[in-house]
């Protein structure tokens, strides 16, 4: 199973943005909210340039592409809905 790729994120404030791209090494999406756990706001930027951030976790157990925690989906969007930073790939079982 390979890991989940971030396509995008539109939340600028997040220190792991850079251009609309995630650049931490994996992110954990939390529950019971499709909300990014690992959203940090903070003038300082974090991450590393050359990587586009995954999927490490996903504890959100209603969502279809949860598999044992895992998601499944091929890749995911990060933009504002409920929280500071979700997971618009979000789709409910």
């Amino acid at each position: 199973m390979k890991m989940p790729k971030i396509l995008k994120c539109v939340v600028r404030d997040c220190a792991y943005n850079t251009n609309n791209n995630c650049h931490a090494i994996a992110i954990t999406v939390g529950g019971p909210l499709p909300c990014c756990d690992t959203f940090m706001d903070s003038p300082h930027k974090g991450g590393f340039p050359d990587i586009t951030g995954g999927v490490g976790a996903c504890k959100v157990e209603k969502c279809q592409n949860n598999d044992m925690l895992e998601c499944t989906a091929e890749n995911i969007k990060i933009g504002t809905q409920s929280c500071k930073a979700d997971c618009l790939t979000f789709k409910r079982k």
